[in-house]
């Protein structure tokens, strides 16, 4: 391994995608299996003053529930259940 840092997700993107679902922090914690403070975390950027990065597990996450996948056994994908629809002349700023 070279040690060289790759691209990652921003805490700007990483808000935008899940406002791109429509989701609150809440409901994107319980999607990803994580906790709703890691969530504040990541799109805050740090953590008591301490840079926090978005690890490569996240990201990926992030991608299959947007494709659509809910889960993989190794060989198989589930589709996720459908994500809420967008509320008429809802404003993304709304979503915590």
């Amino acid at each position: 391994m070279s040690g060289k840092k790759t691209a990652g997700m921003t805490p700007e993107q990483f808000r935008d995608w899940r406002r791109s679902l429509g989701l609150k922090q809440k409901d994107a914690a319980e999607r990803l299996g994580l906790k709703k403070r890691m969530i504040q975390y990541y799109e805050k950027g740090n953590r008591d003053g301490r840079p926090v990065e978005i690890p490569k597990y996240v990201r990926l996450a992030c991608y299959a529930r947007q494709a659509g996948i809910g889960d993989f056994d190794g060989q198989n994908t589930r589709t996720a259940p459908p994500l809420p629809a967008p509320e008429e002349g809802g404003n993304a700023k709304a979503l915590d």
